[in-house]
C-alpha cells in the first residue's frame, strides 16, 4: 500500500481527503428521530429496512474496520452556469462531472485512487448506499453540518461531493480533529429558502418540502410544495441555499475551462424545451439523456418540473 500518494489526487478532482476507524456515525439518533417524524417525506428508502443499516458500516460493508473519505470538487460547474446565467437551473453536481451521473464516474475515480494507492480489499461507497455519507465524512474531519444539512468546509464551502473507500484493514494515518460548527448566527439559507424547508436546530431538512426533492425525487405529476414560486427556474435540483452561505462564496475556487450540452439543452424558454421533451419516446428520452443525472428522472418527471 502507498499511502505516500495521498498527494497526488488532484487529477481525480479531489480537494480534501481524511480518515476515520469510528464505524458508527454520531447523528444516527438524530437521523432515527427525522425519519420517525416523518421529515422524510416520500423518500421511502431511507426509511424501509436500510435505515437501520445506517446505524454501521459493518452493517454494510461486513469486516469494515476504516474508511478514506473524499471530496470531489465541483465549483468550476458553478462558475460557469453563473457566467453563463442560463434560463433555466441545474443542480451544479449535474454538470460537475462532464455532464455523466456522478455515481458512475466517482466509482472509477474511487477505483482508480484505490489503484494509486495499491489497496487491494475495499467497498465503495456513495450516496447511493445505506451510509450516513456527510456523518462519515464528518468523523473523517473534513467539514461540519450546517444549518442547511449540507456539510460545510471552511477551506472548499459545500460544493463537492462524498465517496469513500472502505477497508478491511486499518492504516498507519492521524485522524483529523473533528471540525467545530461555524454557522453562528448566519440565518442566510433560511431566509433563502423559498419553501422555508430548511431545519436550522437539527441541521436537517424537511423533505417534503425540499425544492430538490420535487424536481429530482418524484418522477410522477405532482403538487409542489407549499412555498414553491409559481415562476422558477429550477428544473432539476437546487442550489439556493448554498448560493447564500458566506463560506461557499468565500470558497469558490479557481475558473477553468467547461462546456456543458445539459446547460445548452435548458438555456432556452421552457415552452420549448417542454414540447420538444414532450414530442420525445421515453426510448428517445433514454437516449437523449444517458448516463447523466436526468436519466433516472424520466420523461414524466422532467415535464413535471417544466410545466
Amino acid at each position: 500500500m502507498k499511502l505516500s500518494r495521498l498527494s497526488e489526487l488532484s487529477p481525480y478532482k479531489v480537494i480534501d481527503w481524511g480518515y476515520t476507524e469510528e464505524l458508527e456515525p454520531k447523528s444516527f439518533q438524530q437521523f432515527t428521530d427525522w425519519v420517525e417524524q416523518g421529515q422524510h417525506g416520500p423518500l421511502s428508502y431511507l426509511a424501509d429496512h436500510r435505515k437501520d443499516k445506517r446505524s454501521s458500516l459493518e452493517k454494510v460493508y461486513p469486516g469494515a474496520r476504516a474508511a478514506l473519505v473524499f471530496l470531489f470538487d465541483y465549483r468550476a460547474a458553478k462558475n460557469y452556469q453563473e457566467k453563463v446565467a442560463p434560463q433555466n437551473n441545474l443542480a451544479s453536481y449535474v454538470i460537475g462531472f462532464d455532464d455523466k451521473d456522478y455515481h458512475i464516474e466517482l466509482q472509477d475515480r474511487l477505483k482508480d485512487i484505490a489503484t494509486l494507492l495499491e489497496i487491494a480489499d475495499y467497498d465503495i461507497s456513495l450516496d447511493i448506499h445505506p451510509v450516513l455519507e456527510r456523518d462519515l465524512a464528518y468523523r473523517a474531519g473534513l467539514g461540519w453540518f450546517g444549518k442547511n444539512s449540507m456539510l460545510i468546509s471552511r477551506d472548499y464551502g459545500s460544493y463537492f461531493l462524498i465517496g469513500s473507500l472502505i477497508l478491511k484493514e486499518k492504516l498507519p494515518l492521524k485522524n483529523k480533529p473533528l471540525e467545530p460548527d461555524h454557522c453562528g448566527s448566519c440565518t442566510r439559507c433560511l431566509d433563502a429558502c423559498p419553501t422555508n424547508a430548511i431545519l436550522a436546530e437539527k441541521r436537517s431538512v424537511n423533505a417534503s418540502r425540499c425544492i430538490s426533492t420535487f424536481t429530482i425525487e418524484l418522477f410522477k405529476p405532482a403538487p409542489p410544495p407549499i412555498g414553491y414560486p409559481a415562476e422558477t427556474n429550477e428544473v432539476f435540483g437546487c442550489d439556493i441555499c448554498q448560493e447564500v452561505c458566506p463560506w461557499v462564496r468565500k470558497n469558490r475556487g479557481e475558473d477553468s475551462l467547461i462546456s456543458s450540452w445539459l446547460v445548452d439543452f435548458f438555456n432556452r424558454p421552457k415552452k420549448e424545451i417542454q414540447q420538444e421533451v414532450q414530442e420525445m419516446s421515453n426510448k428517445g428520452f433514454k437516449e437523449k439523456f444517458k448516463h447523466t443525472s436526468l436519466e433516472r428522472l424520466g420523461k414524466r418527471g422532467l415535464l413535471k418540473n417544466l410545466i
